[in-house]
């Protein structure tokens, strides 16, 4: 098993085929790290599309978008499914519809496993989380079993802790004091 991608690293060099718009003749982009360059990111991963967990999630990630976006971050989403199972998923699903982030397809895995979130057996990717600072450098990481959703309000705590650049105590949040 690999090891996974922790905080001080640099997120790895990708160039991914991903879906952005249910537009026809719209539907498709790459994102790469250029495309990120300067800014924070969020990159969430989850294990498959058309399966029950990931749904609620994904939805719940789009439901703060404009938070992140608040916060001069962008959001991606990304499974190992190809774009054209995204664009499907999307066209189908009533919470997925209104998507504001690209569903990036690394269908290859190759992000994937240079990340270290590939499961041993399934080979589909944990429900990881990684926060990216302007630089490319990896300051937060999280990873659930396949099983087990996360919370985006924690996600977006982690997110304005880490942008504050000071110490922010236990279960600090956005306007509460940093210590001195």
């Amino acid at each position: 098993m690999s090891r996974i991608l922790g905080v001080s690293e640099q997120f790895p060099k990708f160039s991914i085929p991903a879906v952005v718009s249910l537009e026809h003749g719209k539907e498709f982009a790459e994102i790469s790290n250029e495309t990120m360059k300067g800014r924070w990111s969020v990159f969430f991963f989850w294990p498959m599309d058309f399966t029950f967990v990931c749904p609620t999630e994904i939805a719940e990630f789009n439901k703060f978008y404009k938070q992140f976006l608040d916060r001069d971050t962008d959001l991606y989403g990304v499974s190992t499914d190809t774009k054209y199972v995204h664009l499907a998923w999307r066209q189908h699903h009533e919470d997925l519809k209104n998507l504001q982030f690209p569903m990036l397809a690394d269908n290859t895995k190759n992000l994937s496993e240079e990340l270290g979130i590939l499961h041993p057996t399934d080979k589909v990717p944990f429900r990881a989380t990684y926060i990216v600072d302007p630089e490319g450098v990896v300051r937060w990481v999280s990873v659930n079993d396949l099983s087990v959703g996360r919370n985006v309000k924690e996600v977006l705590r982690t997110l304005d802790a880490l942008q504050t650049d000071e110490l922010c105590p236990c279960n600090w949040e956005k306007g509460q004091a940093t210590i001195k």
